[in-house]
């Protein structure tokens, strides 16, 4: 028998992890116990136990159970599960559980297809997703099914899960305490590659004539496993994120360990290197431009020298923006400015910060009384307005007291003062120079 087969839990209590869920006064324990059938959405990552739970729902409830994959399947899939549906009510009163693998794969109209049947009772639904639902599952769809996150199994019960194992299927094979913690970190909290790979091991614990497993037989068995990601989902976008805000967050250890963790998984460096180089714009800005070039130089060099010799260079930089001064003053300031513009009118450029390099636009007084910032005290036009007429004062850049942006604040300080001051009097025309 398949060791998967051997180790699927008959019951809610064999079920291994989401103890958020199914522990004592939980959400989904609580469903169980009332029989209460109601669609679900269950999202998280591979082997977690979504399939496991649907098809412990349909024995708790004597439901039918019909299951499909969003990947294979189609709109004539599900008028087929409809029409089963439909029958088993007809002759025995039965309900039927619609279990929908990768749910986020069916478009809108394959899932507005069995829409009117899961709002009529006819279908339970429970899906089955990686992705996040809010993104992938009609808004319609979503508001009818009770959302359930599950999280990867710990290394505890991955550990549980060995030992069950080990007890129930590998009788008189046995685990070296290194061989077991690389077998489970290979799992990478995923119950389903873990029994793959226990298979492989007895597999080739058998070939060899070995009850024994080290780790070196291990290393020499297993094929590089690949932790998980996937360059377009969740998890992508999630150790990305954890990577910024370590950055963000001045943790250079953390922020060096999730940048290891995306090389380890598969993540493309000149992907991780224009997001480091993007980093040091948004959250380091002025207040270290060092950050710029030292990211601008660090990809480069990837791109001469390639994996693996690049990637220290952009380890190098990751450490850097760590440890920088921080601050998103013109990132805000940025953003400030172009929702302003994106909701004001177009308001001409004044006439004298026009050009005039004709004799007409000069009689049209383009340029008249523009003064030469180089002609001025301080080489700075005290009181100049150069926004255009009639639009409200702003201040967008606000530097942080922080790095090279305390002197920039107090350098601005200094010329906004000056232009108070020079607001107080007239203006007077001075010699202008284009």
């Amino acid at each position: 028998m398949p060791l998967a087969e051997a180790l699927r839990p008959a019951t809610l209590d064999e079920v291994i992890g989401q103890q958020h869920l199914l522990g004592a006064g939980k959400p989904l324990r609580l469903a169980f116990e009332a029989r209460k059938l109601h669609s679900l959405i269950l999202w998280g990552p591979p082997g977690v136990g979504k399939t496991t739970l649907a098809r412990l729902m349909a024995d708790a409830f004597d439901a039918e159970f019909i299951a499909l994959s969003a990947v294979f399947s189609g709109i004539k899939d599900i008028r087929e599960a409809v029409a089963s549906a439909e029958a088993a009510w007809a002759r025995h009163g039965r309900p039927t559980i619609l279990f929908v693998d990768e749910v986020h794969r069916f478009n809108k109209a394959q899932q507005d297809a069995f829409l009117p049947y899961v709002e009529s009772g006819l279908l339970t639904l429970v899906g089955a997703t990686t992705e996040n639902p809010s993104f992938e599952v009609n808004s319609a769809l979503l508001s009818r099914a009770s959302v359930y996150v599950l999280n990867p199994l710990s290394e505890d019960e991955l550990g549980v899960l060995l030992e069950r194992a080990c007890r129930q299927a590998l009788q008189g094979l046995s685990f070296e305490d290194d061989a077991r913690s690389r077998l489970i970190g290979a799992a990478d909290g995923d119950a389903r590659r873990l029994v793959n790979l226990l298979e492989q091991m007895r597999t080739a614990a058998a070939t060899a004539n070995l009850s024994q497993i080290d780790s070196v037989l291990i290393e020499n068995t297993l094929a590089q496993n690949l932790r998980r990601f996937d360059k377009g989902g969740e998890a992508f976008y999630d150790q990305i994120s954890a990577l910024h805000k370590a950055v963000r967050g001045s943790n250079p250890d953390a922020a060096l360990y999730w940048f290891c963790r995306m090389l380890d998984g598969g993540a493309d460096p000149r992907y991780l290197a224009r997001r480091i180089v993007r980093m040091a714009w948004e959250d380091i800005g002025l207040a270290d431009p060092r950050a710029a070039q030292i990211t601008g130089s660090a990809a480069e060099t990837y791109e001469r020298l390639g994996s693996p010799e690049g990637e220290l260079a952009l380890a190098e930089a990751v450490l850097y923006l760590a440890l920088a001064a921080k601050s998103n003053a013109a990132y805000v300031a940025y953003n400030a400015a172009r929702g302003f513009i994106a909701k004001d009118a177009s308001r001409p450029v004044p006439l004298h910060l026009r050009n005039a390099p004709t004799r007409l636009m000069k009689e049209l007084d383009y340029g008249k009384d523009y003064r030469y910032a180089h002609n001025e005290a301080e080489g700075f036009a005290a009181g100049e307005n150069y926004f255009p007429e009639g639009m409200p004062p702003v201040e967008w850049y606000r530097p942080v007291e922080r790095g090279l942006e305390i002197r920039l604040g107090e350098k601005l300080a200094h010329l906004r003062d000056l232009d108070r001051d020079a607001l107080k009097f007239t203006r007077t025309p001075k010699d202008s120079e284009d």
